[in-house]
C-alpha cells in the first residue's frame, strides 16, 4: 500500500464527507493506493456516525473511536501503530489542510529520500491572535531544537513508515514529532510550503493556552531526548557543581579563619557557612534524583492508558 492518511478529529461532523471525497479523488487521480484512518477523539457530535457511513461506502476508509477526548497525540499514536502504508500523511479534518498536497508530499518521501516532510503554512488564514504567537513559538522552537522548520506545529506532515513505527507520541508531544524523530535517529527532515485554507465549518479546538503548554512540552521533550536514558548525566553534573561550590566556600572559610582573621566571628555565624551547607544538601539531593531517574528509566517502560471504544474495517 502506498499511503496511510491519518486524520484525528474532534467534533468535525460537517467536514468529514467532503474531506473523504476530496482525498479519494486526489489518490485515485494519481494512482495511489491508500487507507484513510479517521480517529474520533471522543467527539460529542455525530462524527462517529458519519465515519461509520463512510466506511460502508468506501473500503479504503477505516475508523477508530476513543471513549473520551484524550488529545491529538493519543489519536496519532494509535493510528501510527496500526497503519500499513509505506508513507504516512497526517492532516487535520477541518478542511484547512488541502489534500491536493498529498502527491508531492508522497514524492518527497519516496523519491527524494526524506524521513519527514513538514508543511509550512506560509500564508496562514488565521487571525493575528494566532499568527503572531505562532511566529514567536516557532522561533523559540527552532533555537532550542536545532531543527530549521518554519511551522513545527503544522498538522500536514508526511513520514516514512519506518519513522512512525519507531517513535511514541504521548501527552501533547504531537507538536514535536520532528524532534522526537530526530532523537530516534531520523535526521533527514524537509519542509514544503502548503496551501492553508480558511476554516469552512465549526471552530478551532485549540486556544491560546496551547502556546504555554507548547513551551513546557518543548522543554520536556528536550530533556527526555537528551537525558531520558541517562538522567544521571544531568543530575550528577549539577550535583557535582553544587559540591564544588560548597567545597570552595569551605576552603575559603577555613583559610580565613586559620590564617587571615583568627579573631573573626564563629564559623556557624558566617553566611558563607550556610551557603556551603545548602549547596552540599542540594548536591546530595541531585545525586539521589539521578539515581532514582536511572532506576525509573530502566524499570518502567511507558504504556498507553487511553481506551478504545470501537474500531471498524481493520483486519485484526
Amino acid at each position: 500500500m502506498n499511503l496511510s492518511i491519518v486524520c484525528p478529529l474532534f467534533n468535525e461532523e460537517d467536514s468529514l464527507k467532503e474531506l473523504a471525497n476530496w482525498i479519494n479523488d486526489v489518490c485515485n487521480s494519481n494512482n495511489l493506493s491508500y487507507e484513510l484512518i479517521f480517529v474520533d477523539d471522543g467527539s460529542s457530535d455525530n462524527s462517529w456516525v458519519i465515519i461509520q457511513s463512510l466506511v460502508k461506502a468506501n473500503s479504503c476508509i477505516k475508523g477508530i473511536s476513543f471513549r473520551r477526548n484524550y488529545g491529538k497525540s493519543a489519536a496519532l499514536n494509535e493510528a501510527f501503530g496500526i497503519c500499513k502504508g509505506n508513507v504516512v500523511i497526517t492532516m487535520d479534518a477541518d478542511l484547512q489542510d488541502s489534500p491536493d498536497e498529498i502527491p508531492e508530499l508522497y514524492d518527497m518521501i519516496v523519491n527524494k529520500g526524506y524521513d519527514i516532510v513538514s508543511g509550512w503554512k506560509k500564508n496562514r488564514k488565521d487571525p493575528l491572535s494566532k499568527t503572531i504567537p505562532t511566529k514567536l513559538y516557532n522561533a523559540v522552537t527552532r533555537k532550542v531544537s536545532g531543527i530549521k522548520l518554519h511551522d513545527m506545529n503544522c498538522g500536514l506532515k508526511a513520514y516514512s513508515s519506518e519513522v512512525v513505527k519507531n517513535i511514541e507520541v504521548y501527552g501533547e508531544m504531537h507538536r514535536y514529532i520532528p524532534l522526537i524523530a530526530k532523537w530516534a535517529g531520523f535526521t533527514k527532515i524537509g519542509e514544503k510550503v502548503v496551501f492553508h485554507q480558511e476554516r469552512k465549518y465549526g471552530k478551532s479546538k485549540f486556544g491560546l493556552e496551547r502556546f504555554v503548554f507548547g513551551f513546557l512540552d518543548l522543554f520536556s521533550i528536550t530533556f527526555t531526548g537528551k537525558f531520558g536514558k541517562r538522567p544521571m548525566h544531568l543530575f550528577g553534573t549539577l550535583g557535582t557543581l553544587m559540591f564544588f561550590i560548597a567545597f570552595l566556600f569551605l576552603i575559603w572559610i577555613g583559610i580565613d579563619k586559620l590564617f587571615l582573621d583568627q579573631d573573626a566571628k564563629l564559623i556557624a555565624d558566617r553566611t558563607e557557612f550556610y551557603v556551603a551547607l545548602v549547596a552540599m544538601i542540594l548536591g546530595v539531593q541531585l545525586f539521589l534524583a539521578g539515581f532514582l531517574g536511572e532506576m525509573i528509566a530502566r524499570l518502567s517502560p511507558r504504556r498507553n492508558i487511553y481506551q478504545i471504544k470501537d474500531r471498524i474495517n481493520f483486519n485484526e
